[in-house]
């Protein structure tokens, strides 16, 4: 029985999820499955992950073949480098303690990309943010200035149609 790890599709039209499941590879994509071993989510920005690494790991072990999309995510997650280490412990390549070495390396480094490139995200949606608050202060100031020449153009023609008036009532003040 050949064993695949792949993606099941979820979620609604032009918005969807994917489940990370262990199933036999003559199964339907949405079909019966094995074991659900995580989540994947593209709609958010970055793409959420979540993923039960030791179930994963222990079916890589045991033979399960993962699809392309469901090896890039397990090679980000660290899987697939733990399985290799695993596997030369296991040759006698170096001690189960230098492997985990290796790995909590690699598990700090990534951490530190992963907290740069969220930092970067996040500064460059402030500065849209920002740059489109500058805007629409810009386009707020242009119309309040339009209104304020329309206000003061009808103010002076109300004040030369008072004008005649008063000079009318003044001559009539002083004729009287």
């Amino acid at each position: 029985m050949p064993v695949k790890i792949r993606l099941a599709r979820h979620g609604k039209k032009d918005y969807a999820f994917y489940h990370i499941v262990v199933a036999d590879s003559r199964a339907p994509r949405d079909g019966r499955f094995i074991e659900r071993v995580g989540s994947y989510n593209p709609n958010t920005n970055p793409a959420t992950i979540e993923l039960k690494f030791e179930k994963a790991l222990s079916w890589l072990q045991k033979g399960a073949q993962p699809t392309d999309t469901v090896r890039s995510i397990l090679s980000k997650n660290g899987v697939l480098l733990k399985k290799h280490l695993l596997e030369g412990v296991k040759k006698g390549a170096f001690s189960a303690e230098v492997a985990e070495e290796k790995f909590n390396a690699w598990v700090s480094e990534k951490g530190n990309k992963d907290a740069a490139e969220l930092n970067k995200l996040t500064q460059s949606k402030n500065e849209a943010k920002r740059a489109r608050l500058a805007e629409e202060a810009k386009q707020k100031e242009a119309k309040a200035a339009k209104i304020a020449e329309k206000l003061a153009a009808a103010n002076a023609a109300a004040a030369e149609a008072e004008a005649p008036e008063a000079t009318e009532e003044a001559a009539e003040s002083t004729e009287a």
